[in-house]
């Protein structure tokens, strides 16, 4: 496996994480918990811009 494959299942995984933490935020009705949750989808969500533009770093 080559480190831009790699580094996208990784990404690929982090927003698997954070959407679990937004449904779990959401359940909970806590939020400030949301809040982090949606910062962290979005973030990972801006790391992932490079592969969508077809550069890798």
């Amino acid at each position: 496996m080559n480190a831009r494959r790699c580094q996208l299942w990784g990404w690929g995984l982090f927003v698997v994480s954070a959407l679990f933490f937004t449904a779990s935020a959401w359940a909970s009705g806590d939020p400030l918990a949301l809040l982090g949750a949606l910062f962290f989808l979005v973030a990972c969500f801006v790391f992932l811009l490079p592969f969508w533009r077809g550069r890798s770093g």
